[in-house]
């Protein structure tokens, strides 16, 4: 489908660009601007711009949900600090002891 009329960009080139970043980088921010300078254009009269967006985010949501950890392999992070504490129980801190008196 054509997307932007002015520099006959097509929504498969934006999908294969957003993907292309994608795989560079997962977590980078991909807006409209980086789309337009992989391609070597520039939006003119920016009427694209929102369906740009749209195809972005459409393609970054399907990028990371196909990249997700299935359910059980996921450590949550109140799991992971109860087994730190479990680790730590036994090892003296660095602080005072419970006799110590500062006067």
């Amino acid at each position: 489908m054509l997307i932007c009329q002015c520099n006959m960009i097509t929504s498969k080139e934006i999908e294969d660009i957003v993907l292309d970043l994608l795989r560079a980088d997962p977590w980078q921010l991909v807006v409209p601007a980086k789309v337009y300078k992989e391609l070597d254009r520039r939006a003119k009269c920016s009427g694209c711009v929102p369906n740009v967006v749209d195809i972005i985010v459409r393609v970054t949501e399907n990028y990371h949900a196909s990249q997700a950890l299935p359910p059980g392999e996921l450590v949550t992070f109140q799991a992971g600090l109860e087994k730190l504490k479990q680790q730590q129980s036994g090892v003296r801190r660095e602080r005072r002891s419970t006799g110590h008196r500062a006067a």
